[in-house]
């Protein structure tokens, strides 16, 4: 079932949240590298938009106002493409070999006292960054650097 684009933002914007920025993961996952990415376009992004809409208005005149609109539209899109794209990845089921190491971490981390339920029996990126998060939030650093 399709998502509305809102709703896939709000996602995209829950799951970088959720997601927990380590160094220990980025050399695993790809969403370290988005989320930083996105950040940076969600600071940056608008005030280029503006810029380049100052700039060519100014510099070259109200005849350029279709082309200044469209490149600060341009900028503007930047930071909703990474969330769009974490909102799709947050809603991914994991591929057979991620969700084999998602349920061997689950047991770990029961077996060391983590108590929580499994959330469902084919897990998404989502129900992986949770789990990632607890992990380094609630589980000794024995445990976290044992697993990376």
């Amino acid at each position: 079932m399709q998502k509305s684009v809102m709703s896939q933002v709000q996602t995209g914007r829950l799951y970088a949240k959720q997601w927990p920025m380590r160094k220990e993961l980025a050399p695993l996952f790809i969403e370290f590298k988005v989320i930083k990415a996105t950040d940076l376009a969600i600071t940056v992004m608008p005030i280029l938009a503006m810029l380049t809409l100052f700039f060519q208005l100014n510099y070259l005149g109200p005849d350029f106002l279709p082309q200044a609109i469209a490149s600060a539209l341009f900028f503007i899109s930047l930071p909703l493409q990474g969330l769009l794209w974490l909102g799709k990845r947050a809603q991914t089921p994991l591929e057979p070999a991620m969700q084999k190491w998602y349920h061997e971490l689950y047991t770990k981390m029961v077996a060391n006292g983590y108590q929580a339920q499994l959330s469902e029996k084919k897990p998404r990126y989502l129900e992986l960054a949770c789990l990632l998060k607890d992990m380094f939030d609630k589980m000794d650093k024995a445990f976290t650097k044992e697993q990376f």
